[in-house]
């Protein structure tokens, strides 16, 4: 046999048949954005790119820790956080990074990320073509095929840079197939709230003096971060409307309140610090449109949102957080404020007037 031959003959043949999926769903649909995609055939998006390998698609593997800490030399880029119901994305570049053994932290001004890495299994280097031309990016995905983190090149980024950091970390394995992927366990029902020492959990929160300290709370008293919101409402919490987070982002844009916005999922924090601008609503999508910060959230999967408040050091922090049909948490928004400092006045007036709102209906 021919090297040629032998190397067909050890692709997956399960790539080929999810590539012709692939290829037949698209040509239907084809506006289907990759996560569309995956989730409409019933596989990771994770698989999309593995059978795509030979194709615009290299393979990664090695130190993810180590090929952050060498993005500062490509400079300015765009890094994307999602979870199921939100999309950040934020212009600029990477700098102040740390790591100890499983959590980095990403602390420049424009870029801000909190990652764990111990969820990054798979990551792989995009070549696709779009509508404004070939989009060149990183892609990293935890165990279950999820994506955790994309980072893409812009014009102003350094693509030689890149290409030699990107060479540090190609895999010797670049044949097309379907990965292995191990679905995590499924999320575990809240305790009763009968269970729960409410009062034990709210002494507790009250002697907060770092709003970073409030999973240990919960972790303490087992009790669940939405089911949390719920037994500490009257107290550290208020119920606000479904429309909250378009209430702040249109409020904060008016006033020129400066504000932080918190998206995560397994793998990833991403930050955005500063002013919004342009709040545009388009169907079911609430969009932040700004030069360097994009939001884009499916309003209408909110069916909670609070106003919480968390005593610290430096005072009261108020901060909204609005959660799907789950339970889970989409998106988090603060005000802006540095530590040592308490937060703006303005942005305790903007959340008291939003959960005000909810108060008088």
């Amino acid at each position: 046999m021919t090297v040629e031959t032998n190397e067909v003959e050890m692709i997956d043949k399960g790539a080929a048949d999810l590539a012709q999926r692939v290829e037949d769903l698209k040509a239907l649909n084809p506006g289907l954005r990759a996560r569309d995609v995956a989730a409409e055939l019933g596989v990771s998006e994770c698989a999309l790119l593995s059978i795509r390998c030979g194709d615009g698609v290299v393979r990664l593997d090695g130190d993810f820790k180590a090929l952050i800490k060498g993005m500062p030399a490509v400079g300015r880029v765009m890094v994307l956080t999602r979870n199921e119901h939100v999309v950040h994305e934020r212009h600029g570049e990477f700098g102040k990074i740390g790591f100890n053994s499983h959590v980095g932290i990403v602390l420049n001004e424009t870029v801000d990320l909190r990652i764990f890495i111990n969820h990054w299994a798979f990551g792989f280097c995009v070549n696709e073509v779009a509508r404004s031309g070939t989009r060149t990016s990183l892609q990293f995905f935890d165990r279950a095929g999820v994506a955790v983190h994309k980072i893409y090149l812009v014009d102003a980024s350094n693509r030689s840079a890149f290409d030699d950091l990107v060479a540090l970390f190609v895999s010797e394995d670049q044949l097309p197939r379907v990965p292995d992927v191990t679905p995590y366990p499924e999320k575990k029902a809240d305790t009763a709230d009968e269970k729960i020492d409410r009062g034990a959990m709210l002494e507790e929160w009250s002697e907060l003096k770092d709003p970073h300290d409030f999973r240990k709370v919960l972790s303490n008293h087992g009790v669940g971060r939405h089911q949390a919101m719920r037994l500490a409402e009257g107290r550290f919490t208020e119920r606000a409307p479904l429309s909250a987070m378009s209430d702040v982002l249109l409020l904060a844009a008016s006033r020129k309140i400066p504000i932080m916005v918190f998206v995560a999922n397994r793998g990833c924090i991403q930050i955005h610090t500063g002013l919004v601008e342009n709040i545009k609503k388009m169907g079911d999508w609430l969009n932040v449109l700004d030069p360097d910060f994009n939001l884009h959230l499916r309003e209408d999967r909110i069916v909670d949102a609070f106003i919480v408040r968390k005593p610290s050091d430096d005072g009261t922090i108020t901060s909204l957080e609005v959660y799907d049909a789950d339970n889970e948490l989409i998106v988090t928004v603060f005000g802006l404020r540095k530590p040592g400092n308490q937060e703006l006045e303005a942005w305790r007036t903007l959340t008291a007037e939003v959960a005000g709102t909810m108060s008088a209906a």
